[in-house]
Order: C-alpha cells, then sequence, then structure tokens
C-alpha cells in the first residue's frame, strides 16, 4: 500500500479551524507522549460510535462514560470531545480525502488504523491543533498498536502530506456533502436537494444557546446580551465561562432549551388552570413552559433517571409539577384531561448540530421502528383526553416518516381527532416553517444569524390534534 502520486506543496495555514485547549498527560499515562491519551480515547470512542453505533451521550457521561474518557482531566475531555465532533461531523469528507491519497483501500482488519487516522485528520484539518502534534501523536499510536505497527510510515507519510496540502483538501471537500449518503437521499426526497444541502451543511455550524425564561423576556435578553426571538427564546452571544455562571440561573429564572424546543407548549394556547399532562417528560422544558403558563401538570416519565433529573431540575426552577414515573401506556388519569403533550421519541435527527453522532448510529430501520411506537403512542394519547381536549404531538427529527406520515396515517383511521391548523400569522418570522396542513415543520437551516448570534435551530415537528 503507497500513497498516490503527491501535488504540489500548500503552505499549511490554520485560520478557519475550531480553538482548542492544549491538553497534558492524565496521571494514568505520565509515561505516554503529551496528548497520546487524549488520542487514544477519540479513536476508540469513535470506534464505538461507527463500528457499534454506540450514542456518543452515554461514552462522554462525566459519571458514568467510558473510561478511558473518564480517566482524563477535564482540559482533556474538552479536546476530546472537539476532536470526536469534529471528525464526526466531517467525516465523509474526511474519509474522501484520505481515500484519495491511497492507491487501495486499507485492508479489512485495519478499522482501528481507520479511526487514528479520520481522528488525526480532523485535527489537522478542522481543529486549531499543531499539526506536527497530530502527526507525531498519530504514528505513535500505530507503533503502540500491534495491529497498526506495520503501518506507523504510512501513517506518518499520509498525514504530512495532508498537512501540505489541507488548502487544495478542504477546498476539493466542498462539493462532499458532510451528511452520509443514506440520510441526504431521505432528505431530499422530502424537501428536494437544495434545502438538502443546506441542512446538511448546517450541521457544521455550531448550535446556539437558547434560553427559555419565566417572565419578562426582552428584560433577560438586554441583562444577557441576548437576542429575543419570535419564539420568545433568549438566544445568547458566544461568551467565555460556564451557563451556571449567568445571571438567573441559581435563581432559577431561566432553564436551557432550544428556540425550536420551545414550540410545541406553546401551542396549546391558553392553558391557565387547565388539566395537561406532559408523557414524555424529561428532562422538563416543555413541563416548565406549561407550568410557568399555568397549568396543572402532571409529568409522565418512564425511566427513573430521568424523572430524578426532572425534579432535580424543577427544584433549581422553583416550579411544582406531578412526577410520575410510570411507562406511558399504563398512565390512566382518574378523569380525562383537557390537553396532552406528547413529544414523542425519536431518531433525533434534526439535533445533528448537538449531537453529530446520530446519523452514524442509527439507520433507516430504527426510524421505522421509531414511527411504528409513534403511531402506538399517539393513539393512547386520544384516549386520555376528553372532548375538546387538545393533542400536541411533536419530535425532533427531520425525516417525514416520523412527523407527517404518523399524523396522515392516524387522521386516515380514525374519525375521532381532527388536525387543528396552526396559523403563519401567529408565528411572525416562522412563517416557512408552517406547511400548507398547518403543521410546524423547522429544520437547522432556519433563523439566519443575525447581528454576531449565531443561526439555525432544531428540527423539529409539531402538529396540533382536537379530540371531537
Amino acid at each position: 500500500m503507497v500513497l498516490n502520486e503527491d501535488t504540489q506543496n500548500k503552505k499549511n495555514k490554520p485560520q478557519g479551524r475550531s480553538a482548542v485547549r492544549p491538553s497534558r498527560p492524565s496521571p494514568a499515562t505520565q509515561d505516554a507522549k503529551p496528548g497520546l491519551d487524549v488520542r487514544v480515547a477519540a479513536s476508540k470512542i469513535l470506534a464505538a460510535v461507527i463500528d457499534k453505533h454506540t450514542p456518543l451521550d452515554g461514552m462522554l457521561d462525566a459519571g458514568h462514560g467510558n473510561p478511558v474518557y473518564r480517566a482524563l482531566s477535564d482540559a482533556d475531555r474538552a479536546l476530546c470531545r472537539a476532536i470526536i465532533n469534529a471528525t464526526l461531523r466531517h467525516l465523509p469528507r474526511i474519509e474522501a480525502a484520505l481515500a484519495g491519497m491511497l492507491d487501495k483501500s486499507l485492508p479489512e482488519g485495519a478499522r482501528a488504523l481507520q479511526h487514528v487516522l479520520t481522528t488525526a485528520a480532523a485535527q489537522i484539518l478542522y481543529l486549531d491543533v499543531p499539526s506536527h502534534a497530530a502527526v507525531d501523536l498519530a504514528v505513535e499510536q500505530a507503533n503502540r498498536d500491534p495491529r497498526n505497527r506495520r503501518f506507523a510510515k504510512l501513517v506518518n507519510a499520509l498525514l504530512r502530506r495532508m498537512v501540505r496540502e489541507r488548502d487544495a483538501i478542504l477546498e476539493d471537500g466542498r462539493d462532499i456533502s458532510p451528511m452520509p449518503a443514506w440520510f441526504l437521499k431521505r432528505l431530499a426526497a422530502a424537501y428536494g436537494p437544495e434545502t438538502a444541502k443546506e441542512i446538511a451543511e448546517s450541521q457544521l455550524t455550531p448550535a446556539p444557546i437558547d434560553l427559555t425564561v419565566k417572565s419578562n423576556p426582552e428584560n433577560w435578553a438586554k441583562r444577557l446580551n441576548g437576542r429575543l426571538l419570535s419564539t420568545g427564546t433568549v438566544r445568547l452571544a458566544a461568551f467565555d465561562g460556564a451557563i451556571p455562571s449567568l445571571p438567573g440561573f441559581e435563581n432559577g429564572e431561566w432553564w436551557v432549551q432550544d428556540a425550536a424546543a420551545s414550540i410545541p407548549a406553546q401551542l396549546f394556547g391558553n392553558v391557565q388552570g387547565k388539566r395537561i399532562a406532559d408523557l414524555c417528560a424529561a428532562p422538563g422544558g416543555k413541563t416548565a413552559q406549561l407550568v410557568v403558563r399555568g397549568a396543572k401538570v402532571t409529568a409522565v416519565e418512564q425511566s427513573a433517571n430521568r424523572a430524578k433529573r426532572l425534579a432535580e431540575n424543577f427544584g433549581r426552577l422553583h416550579l411544582d409539577a406531578e412526577v410520575i414515573h410510570t411507562d406511558l401506556f399504563a398512565f390512566e388519569p382518574d378523569e380525562l384531561l383537557d390537553g396532552v403533550l406528547l413529544d414523542a421519541p425519536c431518531s433525533s435527527t434534526g439535533t445533528t448540530r448537538r449531537h453529530p453522532d446520530v446519523l452514524w448510529t442509527k439507520g433507516v430501520s430504527d426510524i421505522e421502528k421509531l414511527a411504528a411506537l409513534q403511531a402506538k403512542m399517539l393513539r393512547h394519547a386520544i384516549t386520555l383526553v376528553k372532548p375538546g381536549g387538545l393533542i400536541v404531538f411533536s419530535n425532533c427529527s427531520l425525516d417525514p416518516l416520523e412527523g407527517e406520515n404518523v399524523v396522515r396515517d392516524l387522521l386516515a383511521e380514525t374519525d375521532t381527532i381532527e388536525r387543528v391548523p396552526v396559523l403563519k400569522a401567529d408565528w411572525p418570522g416562522l412563517e416557512d416553517a408552517i406547511n400548507e396542513l398547518g403543521e410546524f415543520r423547522t429544520s437547522p437551516a432556519m433563523l439566519p444569524a443575525q447581528d454576531g448570534y449565531a443561526g439555525g435551530m432544531d428540527g423539529f415537528f409539531a402538529c396540533i390534534l382536537r379530540r371531537r
């Protein structure tokens, strides 16, 4: 296996790469080169995502995550996350660049080597990491792994060439979608090729930090140097420091919630004094919205850990709601409700800016299974509301199979419910997010950046149904 013919040397320009802090060795690896343990952790966790379809959030949990991640210092964990996220966001482009430098593919048994190369390439191309360190540590990884030792010279030559040709590689990569082909095809079928391309490119832009406030959003937007969106959301400008350090956090005056995620609870309209159940409640942002607006809310959550987290969040927010730890299908209120919010489990394909692993851990079969589960949940939700009561059905998937199709099929099989159209006039600035049937369909390509504030919002579907 050899490199393809070398091209003209290019000057390595670090401009435009995401800034990360330098790493240092953890106590467990004092004999290793500085930064090696971070790269080892990044390539191992990436392998679990790509090869075993393991969700990233669990592996990056500070208390219960992957052991190689938990062994790192806080600063090294930040670098590890940056490497993994950059690799996943740009993976098709990285893989194309690596493939173009080889005269033939890596052998089938060289998956570990592939992950070493892709994480190193992500550092060279997209992160503000010294290129020589990325190359040197990748070679060290190869040398220390008996499976990859024979490829160490190849790793060195290939990555050094990537450093030289970085500008040309980045330019060539612009024509390659950063989204995996299977999902890009589904997006193009649903929204058209141009919109699909816009959504795919939007996942490369870091998601903004959005806050939902208890009251007086105009005041909090000024106080936090934020931008007030048409959803009532306060969008923050970039800042240094941790979210808990911001004014209002300790007093529970606001909580973090994407602008799109704030929409479903608002679709009930006036909920003062009404009895509403949030059937998949944790972490509780939508539940909190309903409580603040005056509803008597029952929060239903199947997971004991998530129910505990919900209760803790409500403690900080100084809000009260009845929290029931039970299976959604086992929940039966003493009397029929005025409304039900069903923000159903889904593929989460609308959240790839925050969770770039989603499109690499899920596939079409997952979407189909989740759509079937959502339909079952929605049928049960209907039985919980009284005649004239509302059901707001939502999820953070971009795939119509999990949104529009679920509602369409349900309306076709029963006459016990009707769709209540959302009016565009009620949502200035988001008219394009409301389809001809009056359903919400947001995407990460909506809400352009403005005046120094990041743009975009999660991909969400939301629909209002009324029981006859």
